[in-house]
């Protein structure tokens, strides 16, 4: 009988939440999913990308990926490997002055989430092209691995996830 990875369990532990909160309770609208078999390097990522119902400014997407190596561990039982999913949360606001928002962005991101886990901000706009707004990519890296063990993460992280976008919303 097929036994699901911890990709598997991961990923429908997040799509439970995200849904919820999309068709239960009517908070999210989500605009993007992805779900892919990269066949070359023999890794899975999976993403759900979206914004609030009523403010739609900004949007946030949960991102999970595996390599070849975690799957192989944990398919094979290997006793010395620590099998896992590295979690990536990116929130997208499109900024007018990235010197005012930048550092305002990260603050918010740094109250709301742990001071201790700095964001990436990544700005990218079209050269040549004088109006605004410059589109900003606002990345969480965790330091560690996730496995079921932090299944039970889930709901506090889109909630948290949430409180994000309210905040940037207001910028």
């Amino acid at each position: 009988m097929f036994d699901p990875t911890i990709f598997e369990n991961l990923k429908v532990g997040i799509e439970n939440a995200v849904y919820n909160l999309d068709n239960l309770d009517e908070i999210i609208r989500v605009s993007d999913r992805k779900d892919l078999l990269d066949m070359a390097t023999l890794s899975r990522s999976f993403s759900l990308r979206f914004e609030l119902v009523q403010q739609s400014a900004a949007s946030a997407e949960i991102c999970l990926e595996t390599g070849l190596r975690d799957l192989a561990a944990e398919i094979l039982e290997i006793p010395e490997e620590q099998p896992g999913c590295v979690l990536k949360l990116r929130f997208h606001k499109n900024i007018a002055d990235p010197a005012y928002s930048c550092p305002v962005i990260a603050q918010i991101v740094k109250e709301i989430w742990n001071p201790e886990l700095p964001p990436v901000q990544t700005i990218r706009y079209t050269y040549g092209d004088d109006a605004v707004p410059i589109h900003n990519t606002i990345e969480l890296r965790f330091p560690r691995k996730i496995n079921e063990n932090q299944m039970g993460d889930i709901p506090n992280i889109t909630e948290f996830m949430l409180r994000t976008l309210v905040e940037l919303n207001r910028i």
